[in-house]
């Protein structure tokens, strides 16, 4: 006689801890589940959830109450039809081809090196506390164009407004204090935007605030709103993903040793850990009209929260789907960071991540200027740390013990770009072929 586990609770602590054994339950016996709590239709397989990112019947009008209000207005993702190609078209060119090689790769490096710098001499380490979760932000902070002594200042503003996006359990002081980051971010942009449309350089926000298609412009809450999107979804992806891939790859040694000896597989990893273990779980959709998906119904009106962790592991997709592979066959590494993804970390669709290719990028030459630095790390304590999260998830901690060779430090040019095997010979050169190969150049 076959027994049926109870359906699992996503709100759960027991979820909190390792969600990938409830997954597996709800996608064999559950597959479309309304769940109380979040009053959602949990989805949980690949066709499912891919279906809820590519179907126009799914909509993102569930963000007006879900993400608007920490950003302080309508986001790229809640739009549609001509307004979202517009604006899409409008941002869009600074985070892929010509522009992201030449104009913001240097901006990666430096940041880079330059938090490495901090640690290079020490003999251990938390890539979580002092590289993962400051280089995204760093970086997003000099695209802009804005004072660097304000790094401390956004990375606190990211914080809060992540948290409010992960706020499931719905926490009033959470959410007053992503409300109020939104708030003083706009406060704080004001009187900077006003100086960029009046004398616009040649930094992201003033391209924001000068960039013109059919007439259309964006006005400064679009520019705060987007900043405030960049922040949260750019930073959070790039955070997690730099330090689950060096958590996978420290406890797989060879996988590890392959990567260092033949860094073309940098992207190759990356793509593995974001099908493995995705930094963002679940993403909400909001159903139309009534949909007939492969485990039930989803009702007209109703939201979804496609588990992306759960679709990612789907053994009815993915061959050993809990096994982290980087050699895996059935995962297309060329086009994980474009549109052609199959694996579902950055959505898919017309709403898939626009700043996939600059997380591509920040990923990829921060791994190589590591992997440069310390010919040698592994765990501090012996052990893989576990992760920690439900609407996001990644290891808090990353402590390593870094071993240090014979070889030079990394050169550093007059723009203060590092350069080095890794930098320039490895990241670059792949990092530039991946941020063409959408053939929007």
């Amino acid at each position: 006689m076959t027994v049926i586990p109870p359906a699992p609770d996503i709100l759960s602590p027991v979820f909190a801890a390792d969600p990938y054994p409830a997954y597996r339950v709800l996608r064999e016996h559950y597959p479309v589940l309304h769940h109380r709590g979040t009053d959602s239709y949990l989805l949980s397989r690949y066709e499912d959830v891919a279906r809820a990112f590519r179907d126009p019947v799914f909509s993102t009008d569930n963000y007006a109450w879900q993400i608007e209000p920490a950003h302080g207005g309508r986001t790229l993702p809640q739009m549609s039809g001509h307004e979202h190609a517009v604006r899409r078209a409008l941002v869009a060119p600074a985070f892929r081809g010509r522009e992201l090689r030449e104009v913001f790769l240097p901006v990666i490096e430096r940041n880079a090196g330059e938090l490495i710098d901090a640690f290079r001499d020490a003999g251990e380490t938390d890539l979580v506390a002092r590289f993962a979760t400051r280089l995204p932000i760093n970086v997003i902070v000099d695209m802009l164009g804005l004072d660097r002594n304000d790094h401390d200042r956004f990375h606190g503003w990211y914080v809060a407004v992540v948290a409010f996006l992960a706020n499931l359990a719905q926490d009033p002081a959470v959410a007053e204090a992503g409300r109020r980051a939104g708030r003083e971010l706009a406060a704080y942009l004001r009187p900077v935007l006003r100086q960029r449309r009046a004398e616009p350089g040649g930094d992201l926000l003033s391209r924001l605030c000068t960039a013109e298609i059919d007439g259309v412009r964006m006005n400064d809450q679009d520019i705060t709103a987007f900043v405030s999107l960049l922040l949260a979804a750019g930073g959070e992806t790039t955070d997690k993903a730099i330090a689950l891939l060096f958590r996978h790859l420290l406890a797989h040694p060879d996988q590890l040793a392959a990567v260092r000896a033949d860094r073309s597989l940098v992207p190759v990893a990356l793509a593995e850990t974001l099908r493995c273990t995705p930094p963002i779980q679940m993403i909400m959709r909001q159903a139309g009209a009534d949909v007939v998906l492969s485990g039930g119904t989803v009702p007209a009106g109703a939201t979804v929260t496609c588990l992306i962790g759960a679709a990612n592991r789907d053994p009815g997709r993915y061959a050993r789907p809990d096994t982290f592979d980087i050699f895996r066959t059935d995962l297309n590494p060329a086009g994980a960071f474009t549109a052609a993804a199959n694996h579902l970390a950055f959505g898919l669709g017309r709403h898939f991540c626009v700043g996939a290719l600059l997380a591509k990028a920040e990923v990829e030459i921060g791994v190589n200027q590591l992997l440069d630095a310390f010919p040698t790390m592994d765990f501090a304590d012996g052990r893989p740390p576990a992760d920690a999260g439900t609407f996001t998830r990644g290891p808090r901690q990353l402590r390593v013990r870094l071993g240090h060779g014979e070889g030079t430090r990394p050169a550093t040019d007059s723009t203060g770009a590092t350069g080095g095997a890794g930098a320039t010979g490895a990241a670059g050169a792949t990092t530039v072929r991946a941020a063409g190969s959408d053939g929007t150049d």
